[in-house]
């Protein structure tokens, strides 16, 4: 658990070549590296209570991130979800958009601010929100989007193309 200052350093200097290329980058954090959510509640926490922690925790991820890529020279906005103001803007729709017109790399932390939502369904509705043309995901150990959890089930397929919809629409668990 934690925070490793290599993997962000990695992660930002990636994230600044694709913006050195001119492509608008938003970015949907997790906070599994410092908090689960699923673990607590199987210790008796109430669900509502763990999916706010977890909303927290990707704040946490968030301002690392905003701070390793100005230490790269990108111009970043985190926004939140929840509120949180004394570090991140809340989510606008609109003001990310323009963020994102203006060159500014975009963190989106907080989730969707609502519990029983992972950060997975934020991404995808973030991306559908700012007319993002791709997204992408990284997951633990996983090459890409399957049917199935692929490292339980083997008949797990893997889709080589999806659209924002077609993942809500099969209720993808990405």
């Amino acid at each position: 658990f934690g925070i490793d200052a290599p993997t962000l350093t990695k992660v930002s200097k990636q994230i600044k070549q694709v913006i050195d290329m001119g492509v608008g980058v938003g970015i949907v954090v997790g906070g599994g590296n410092i908090w689960r959510g699923a673990k607590a509640e199987e210790d008796g926490m109430d669900r509502v209570t763990a999916d706010y922690a977890g909303m927290l925790a990707t704040v946490l991820n968030a301002l690392a991130l905003q701070d390793a890529l100005e230490r790269e020279g990108v111009t970043t906005r985190t926004q939140s979800a929840i509120s949180i103001q004394q570090v991140a803007e809340p989510y606008i729709r609109r003001r990310a958009i323009r963020h994102l017109e203006k060159g500014r790399a975009v963190i989106f932390a907080g989730g969707t601010g609502n519990p029983y939502m992972t950060t997975d369904t934020a991404a995808a509705l973030r991306a559908i929100e700012t007319e993002a043309e791709v997204l992408l995901m990284t997951k633990n150990n996983v090459d890409g989007i399957y049917s199935a959890d692929p490292l339980i089930d083997r008949n797990a397929k893997r889709f080589d193309k999806l659209t924002h919809f077609e993942v809500l629409n099969l209720r993808l668990e990405v």
